[in-house]
């Protein structure tokens, strides 16, 4: 039997509960993972809630790292006993182990351990696509990113520097606004009722070019407000719900703007697309230009505390669950 951590219904944190389930095997294709350590992010909160469906009962989770323990038929990608580490679904991470299509696994550089694999995948990958396919990120660019003091927004603002860009990030308390400060962010606004004047007063009128926005709702209109002539507003996440219809004609009024709704899955569906985003990950992280904070663990089994706390913007940087 394997353990892994299940949902009948949607709802609260209280609904993730710890069970014994059989251990599945690999079927064509496929690959067994025995995990080592499980990312969190905040897509999970989504699928618990029922915001992204799912048919019930599930196990969630996007990411995890671990050793393949069996492989299936035809798979050529990877062999028993590899460090693997996998990221963008389909869901199910939160086992002890779990069988997943092979050429969805990445070999992990021997340099990179279990729980920064798991802190990193989902989150790097996505810093990945954000900063160098979705908008090309160009030495001399002043970028916003929202929850900079979160996963997503700590490498980014380490690898926005890296890149030559100057970052304004976006926090919700003074204490995440120093640890911003600390990875890169070279200006750090606390909360976002005044977001646009103080982008305004930051660039001396230019506005951005691009914000990248996982917050959603409560910060979709400010957010707007803040890009310059042909800007692209990136929105990535939901923390806040999501953002409510959008009168396309408000682009053009505020000057032929563009918007976006990008996915890891999407970035990443090709096998080629997904080795070349992980590579990329990897080197930086390698050379020191990006740090991974693993700031919290919790065991598996305490998911519900995770959640809880991630919920209450309780965590900063990564947080991994621990099988």
């Amino acid at each position: 039997m394997t353990k892994a951590i299940r949902i009948h219904h949607n709802g609260g944190p209280e609904v993730l509960q710890w069970e014994d389930v059989p251990t599945p095997q690999p079927g064509p294709g496929e690959a067994l993972v025995r995990h080592e350590a499980v990312g969190l992010n905040y897509i999970d909160v989504y699928f618990r809630t029922g915001l992204y469906k799912s048919a019930l009962p599930t196990t969630i989770g996007m990411e995890a790292a671990g050793i393949v323990s069996a492989i299936g038929d035809g798979v050529d990608t990877v062999a028993v006993g590899d460090r693997v580490a996998y990221a963008g679904g389909p869901i199910g991470a939160y086992a002890t182990e779990r069988t997943i299509a092979a050429d969805r696994l990445v070999k992990l550089p021997d340099g990179i351990d279990f729980q920064t694999a798991a802190a990193m995948m989902l989150q790097g990958m996505t810093a990945q696509y954000l900063l160098r396919r979705t908008f090309v990120v160009k030495p001399g660019d002043t970028i916003l990113v929202h929850a900079a003091a979160g996963g997503v927004g700590l490498i980014m603002c380490q690898w926005a520097k890296y890149l030559g860009a100057t970052v304004i990030g976006v926090v919700s308390s003074p204490e995440k606004a120093e640890l911003a400060k600390a990875h890169g962010a070279a200006h750090v606004v606390v909360g976002h009722a005044n977001l646009p004047a103080e982008v305004k007063r930051i660039t001396g009128g230019a506005m951005v070019p691009v914000c990248y926005d996982s917050v959603g709702r409560d910060t979709f209109t400010q957010s707007i407000d803040c890009l310059a002539p042909l800007g692209m507003m990136v929105t990535f996440g939901n923390a806040s719900g999501p953002v409510p219809p959008v009168d396309l004609g408000m682009l053009s009024a505020k000057g032929s703007l563009y918007l976006t709704r990008p996915t890891l899955a999407t970035y990443t569906s090709k096998r080629a697309d997904l080795e070349r985003v992980s590579k990329d990950l990897f080197e930086v992280v390698q050379s020191g230009a990006v740090s991974i904070r693993v700031n919290q663990t919790f065991p598996l089994a305490e998911a519900a505390a995770a959640h809880q706390a991630l919920e209450a913007r309780l965590t900063t940087g990564s947080t991994v669950l621990l099988p």
